[in-house]
């Protein structure tokens, strides 16, 4: 039988590397798309590669880059010839309080967030069509409601809301296009990093009191990756904080 191919952007650490996991898991030759974490995503190839031959590929962009984005669908469709699943997963996420935000964090949470996701899915939709594919966008649940700080990453994650659900259109009936918005999985970093203060406040204001786990967001792919009649929709993993009512 012929292992279906999934492109999964952002791979090589956290979220991105535990979608990726549990998809070689189930029987899918991964390509693993990183710009910065090429060590760590090349350790993971190694890692899977030598329990089953040639089932894990690296290709690195910066998604910044038009050309880059370009390469990378081309790249990707010449691993294996055929890519029957798209996971944008790829983000960059850092506060941008309005009177102090730039015009190149403005490309760089658009870019990473949104363009670049976009161009990935039009450029590889022809092979999506032919193999009845996927596409899964990591969203956000501040995609629907603004987190404070952030307008520039949820305006982003909200256009790519939306693009899910226009792409569930334009590429019907031949590919499915869903969503996943993480609520509290993985506390940010660098920049982002939060207090231990903060980060108790997000747990009391999710309904179920607890952070959730990167393997929910992966087990969640999964699902919409085999559900042949769900498409245009976007699940809430979040332990229930979209729900909190301030």
């Amino acid at each position: 039988m012929t292992h279906p191919t999934a492109l999964i952007t952002g791979a090589g650490r956290r979220i991105g590397a535990t979608i990726t996991r549990q998809l070689w898991q189930q029987g899918y030759r991964v390509i693993i798309h990183c710009h910065n974490s090429t060590e760590a995503a090349a350790a993971i190839a190694q890692e899977l590669n030598l329990q089953r031959a040639d089932s894990a590929r690296v290709l690195q962009a910066d998604l910044n880059s038009s050309q880059q984005v370009s390469d990378l669908a081309s790249n990707a469709l010449s691993c294996w010839g055929r890519i029957d699943l798209l996971v944008n997963n790829a983000s960059s996420f850092y506060p941008t309080p309005i009177d102090q935000s730039t015009d190149q964090q403005w490309d760089d949470l658009i870019n990473s967030n949104l363009k670049a996701a976009y161009f990935l899915a039009a450029k590889l939709s022809p092979s999506l069509r032919q193999q009845q594919g996927n596409i899964i966008n990591i969203v956000d649940i501040h995609a629907q409601r603004a987190l404070p700080g952030y307008p520039i990453y949820s305006i982003a994650k909200a256009g790519l809301q939306m693009m899910t659900l226009a792409l569930a259109k334009e590429l019907a009936p031949e590919v499915r296009v869903n969503g996943v918005s993480p609520g509290p999985i993985l506390w940010p970093e660098q920049e982002a990093e939060i207090s231990a203060a903060e980060q108790q406040a997000i747990l009391n204001k999710t309904l179920l009191k607890r952070i959730g786990r990167p393997e929910d967001i992966a087990q969640t792919v999964l699902f919409l990756a085999s559900q042949n009649f769900i498409t245009g929709q976007i699940i809430a993993v979040d332990g229930g904080k979209s729900l909190y009512s301030h």
